[in-house]
Order: C-alpha cells, then structure tokens, then sequence
C-alpha cells in the first residue's frame, strides 16, 4: 500500500498581491490626515516674539502657512512641552495660517527674527490622490486578462473573448468514452443502423476505396429516456473516436452572430481531430422549422445559426470523417433542410422497448444489485408496458432503496412491485386523511373501472386496484397490463372509452350524483374522442383527417360548421360509450359492490383477489394468465 506524501501548501503569490492592495486601500479611505505641524494662532506667535521663544520662520508660500521654531530655553517650558507633537525626523514645529505674507515679513524683518521663503509639493498625497487609482485599475484589469487568457490559452470558457467558441464536451484518448453497446440493453435495429458508422470510423478506407460514401448526419428520434444519447455514447465508445457532446441550446445566446460563431467553432474543432463524431443533443431546439412570415428589419439569431449548420454539413467533404449525430424526440419540429439527403441521410427511429427489450434492459440495471430468490426478471418485465430505459433504471434503483430501507439483505420481488407502484402513481401517503365517505366514494370509482376492464371485450387486462393515495392528487389507481401493439380498431378504441368512464358511471350508479375523481379520466377519454373523429376517420364525418399542425396552428383548416359536427360528433361518441358502460355496470352491480367492500376491506387488490370476486374472466383470460402478477 502506498503511502501519498504530505505536502506542503503552495502559496499562491496573489493572495500576497490581494491583502497589500486592500491594505493600502484601507489605510488611504480611514487613514486620518497626516499631522505635520502644530496649530497656533498668530496671537501667541506675537506674544512669543516678545518673549523672545522663536528661533526662526519659514513661510511656505503655496500653502499659505508659517512654520515656527523656537529655541532650546522655550522648549524647555512647561507649558510648551504640553503642546509639542513628537514626529518621524523630531519635535514637529508650531504653525499659524498667514493672511498677508508682505506683513508678516516686514513684521519679522522689524523684529530682527530670521526667516525663509519656500514652496513645497506633497509628493504622497498627489500619488494617493491621481496616481494610485490609475495604478490599481490598471493592474486590476491586467490581472484578470492575464487570468482569463491562462485558463484557455487566450479565449477559454471563462475568457470574455471566447463567447464565440464552441461549448462542446469533447472525448477523446485522454478522456474517452467508456459506454459500449453492451451497455446499450435492446435497441437491436438501431445498433445494427449505427454499427455502419462504427466501422466506417474504424476503416474508412473500407467504404471510400469502392466509392461508397458514409451517411453525413444521422439522425435519432424517439420519446424521451429512450436511450438515444446512450446510443451515441456507445457509438464513439465502439469506434474509439473523438466525441464532441453539446446540446442544442448552447448554440442560441441573445448575441447577434454567437450561435452561427460556435457552429463555425464546433466543426473547425471536428476537422482538426478527424475522423470524429459531433453529437448535437435535443436538435430542436435550433432546428426548427424557419418562419415563413416576412417581418421587415426581423433578426431571428436561432434562425441564423440554423442556416450556419446547414452550411456546415453541407460544406466537409464526406470523407473527411466526420460524423454528425443528433437526437430529438420532435422530428415534426425540424426544418425540412435540415433532414434533405446529404445532410441528416439517415434517420433511426428509437420506439418504447417491448417485452424482450425491457427483459434485458432489466438485466443491464440489475448487474450492480443484490437480488433475492424470487425476483422474476421476465415478469417484471411484463408488468412494465411502455416503461423506457430511464422509467426500469428508476425502478431499479428505486427498489434498491426501498430494500435498503427496510434493512433487508437483498431486493425482494415485493421491493420491485412497491418501485413499480411508486413509478406509476407517485409516492405512497398513507398519512393522508380521507374522510370515510372519501374513501367510499374512491371505492366504488376504481371497482367500477376494474368490473368494466374485467368485462369488456377489448379491455386491457387488469393487474391491480388500489385505493391508497399516491402522487400529487391520486386517491386511487388501478394498474393494466397493455398489449404490446400498434394498431387500434374503433371497437378496441370504444371499449377502452368505456372503461375510462367506468369510474364516474360506478359513482353516479350507486350514490347519485358524481364528485370531482373523474378529471384525469375525462381529459384522457376527450382526447380519444377528439383522436378518433379528427385524425382516424373513424366517425360519421368520413375519411377525412382534421389535425392541426404548426402551419394551421393559428387558422383551423376546416369551417365553423364542420367544427360543429366535429364537437357534436365526439360528444355521441363519449355518451355512446358512458352509457354503454352504465348498464354493463348496472348487470354486474352485486359484483361491483363486493368488490368496492372488499377494497374497502384490504386497499389492496391482486389479480387472484379479483377473479376471486368477479370469476374467471370471459375473455383475455389467456393474457392473464402469462401476467401472473399476485403477490407470493
């Protein structure tokens, strides 16, 4: 084991620079005024002349002031002893202020009293009054451009000349990239896209000798927590060359001409350290779609570094090395330039992983944990729809805290199901107080979502019903196990509005009136609604599509009237679907009722509890029975 030396601390000269000049600076703000002489009127000069106590005058001309020394016997009296002043070179002599200095002359030359005539310069005080501040500021200002040019040789970070240059993280042999695509869990298709680009890096002589020319930019797109800058790390890590890292945001300042500088920057940068990869993280952010309105003297700075990246990717040579790299989850934002061919040629999708994809995202986050005997992988994994990477590395370390804080020696599969919940709905507050006509009321609401979901045919299976609040506003939850799928029918779409309004259609059945719990429902349930008849056809109004984009975001693309049957259009669909559900509700209200005194019961309700109550499941079953999600 090696020992590391002690070492002394290094004093650092400037902190020696600092306290002189704030020394200085003190004593020159409350230092009093130097004392050079001893005040006396021109009185007791006179009475002293008599006495014959003076030795001689000195009349300072410029000042206006008459210096007087006296003799060896006057210094000797008491009571001028008591008014001498001890000075650096002695005994400071007496003054007096002259009024007439041709009077005070004739009087002295009448009085046969030696005396002189000068004229002096305060050299101290004209340094401490014009030269210092000159000196400091000076100094001042010396000192920081020399710091600020030694941080970054002239223009760093920290450099006002370096506002112009690229804010790029950059990985290169000193710093490299670690990540591999053994830490990039799924994702297959778009590895298989990006390993292109690895070896193209690696041996481009592979690609440039039969004339082929490597994509310029590729481009990733997808929901966020993904993995695509994880991809792009992996990318440089495989390939083992440079990567400069900025997001978009960097580029626009509220300067004119900054953004487009640190591009021109950012690509000089990339050119020296070919072959290398740019990654331009959220893109949107300065690629979107260039007004189309002619504003006179308009200057838009997010628009002129938009054109400067443009120009950029068109500009280096395609084997020149350089790779750009972007990621965003709004590809409907970009301008339509910035995805042509010859500059973002390829463009790799990155969807939510499916059930496989989640298997082995489980198993990347997992390598660090210490499991217990009855985790399941593969039914966590199936519990989890549409959780990305980001949503299963929370849930890990998530169930890694609750473990911990349980004092357990290993994360059990109980600890994982509690991360799930605490993901889904918020964090658990059972200190909440809720009245008991609250929680009743919650009740019926999540049972008459679970008997709806349990009956209808296009339902999603059902997997848990909670009553205990969670998150920010939830009284209650009940968690589904969506199937891994990407196209709806308009009878699948119908039943999943049914079940949305199950919970408000369960409360009006049993107590009358509806409370305020439906909100979250109402919206999600509009929304499809509105989905179905403006952007799927699947309405009474026809094939026609009514979506509105940026272009038509400010005039709809269709006429008042068709606005009205389109409201009027998903209103038929919402009560189709409310009462629809009603009286499925309606025919199953014993179940209903035992299951909402069963939640009442226990808060807590499990896939065995709940085909315990309501029987087996007369469709879907099958689906069920792959989730096996209750509790051991």
């Amino acid at each position: 084991m090696s020992v590391r030396p002690n070492r002394k601390p290094s004093f650092n000269l400037y902190w020696l620079y600092l306290i002189l000049f704030v020394s200085l600076l003190l004593s020159f703000l409350f230092m009093p005024e130097r004392q050079t002489s001893v005040p006396m009127t021109y009185l007791e000069f006179q009475q002293w002349v008599e006495r014959r106590l003076v030795r001689k005058v000195i009349l300072i001309a410029n000042r206006g002031e008459a210096e007087v020394y006296l003799t060896d016997q006057a210094l000797e009296l008491q009571e001028i002893q008591k008014r001498l002043r001890k000075g650096f070179w002695g005994w400071l002599p007496f003054s007096f202020r002259v009024v007439s200095s041709e009077k005070l002359e004739a009087y002295l030359q009448e009085k046969r009293i030696p005396y002189e005539v000068l004229e002096r310069t305060n050299y101290l005080e004209i340094f401490l009054q014009y030269i210092l501040p000159i000196v400091v500021i000076v100094g001042l200002w010396v000192f920081f451009l020399g710091r600020m040019s030694n941080r970054s040789g002239g223009g760093g970070p920290t450099s006002i000349f370096s506002i112009g240059r690229s804010r790029a993280a950059v990985f290169d042999t000193e710093n490299k990239v670690s990540i591999t695509f053994e830490d990039v869990a799924g994702l297959e298709e778009a590895k298989q896209e990006v390993k292109e680009v690895v070896e193209f890096l690696r041996n481009p002589q592979k690609f440039t000798r039969l004339g082929g020319k490597i994509p310029k930019g590729v481009l990733l797109v997808g929901p966020p927590g993904t993995g695509k800058t994880l991809l792009a790390k992996a990318v440089a890590g495989e390939a083992g060359a440079p990567f400069f890292s900025i997001s978009g945001s960097d580029f626009v300042e509220m300067f004119v001409g900054v953004g487009a500088a640190r591009v021109r920057d950012l690509f000089r940068q990339a050119k020296e350290k070919a072959p290398c990869i740019i990654f331009i993280d959220e893109i949107d952010a300065v690629g979107r779609i260039r007004s189309r309105m002619n504003v006179p003297l308009s200057n838009d700075e997010r628009e002129n570094t938009l054109n400067q990246l443009l120009v950029e990717m068109d500009g280096f040579n395609t084997d020149a090395g350089i790779i750009v790299m972007a990621a965003t989850n709004r590809p409907d934002v970009l301008d339509p330039a910035l995805l042509r061919p010859g500059r973002f040629d390829r463009v790799i999708y990155i969807d939510r992983p499916d059930i496989k994809e989640r298997e082995a995202i489980f198993k990347v986050h997992i390598r660090n944990l210490i499991l217990g005997e009855d985790v399941d992988i593969a039914k966590l994994a199936r519990q989890t729809p549409g959780f990305v990477g980001a949503d299963i590395a929370n849930v890990c370390n998530e169930a890694a805290l609750i473990a911990a804080r349980k004092d357990r020696p290993a994360i059990t599969m109980a600890d994982f199901q509690e991360a799930i919940d605490k993901v889904i709905g918020g964090l658990e507050r059972r200190s909440k107080v809720i009245s008991p006509e609250e929680k009743r009321i919650v009740a019926y609401h999540e049972a008459g979502h679970a008997v709806a979901g349990w009956f209808l045919e296009h339902a999603d299976p059902l997997l848990k019903v909670s009553i205990i609040p969670r998150g920010y506003a939830a009284l209650g939850y009940a968690q589904y196990l969506p199937k891994e799928q990407y196209l709806y029918t308009q009878s699948q779409l119908a039943d999943l509005m049914a079940m949305m309004l199950a919970g408000r259609a369960a409360e009006e059945i049993t107590f009358g009136q509806v409370s305020t719990g439906a909100q979250n429902d109402l919206e999600r349930v509009t929304q499809m609604a509105y989905a179905m008849v403006t952007q799927y056809g699947m309405s009474e109004l026809g094939q026609l599509a009514y979506k509105l984009s940026e272009e038509t975001f400010w005039q709809r693309p269709y006429s008042e009237d068709t606005a009205r049957r389109i409201d009027a259009e998903a209103h038929r669909l919402l009560q189709q679907a409310y009462e629809r559900v009603r009286l499925l509700l309606q025919e199953h209200y014993d179940k209903l009722k035992a299951l909402a005194n069963r939640l009442l019961e226990k808060e807590v309700l499990y896939q065995e509890e709940i085909e315990e109550i309501l029987g087996p499941r007369p469709v879907g079953s099958g689906m069920l029975e792959r989730a096996g999600t209750s509790p051991e």
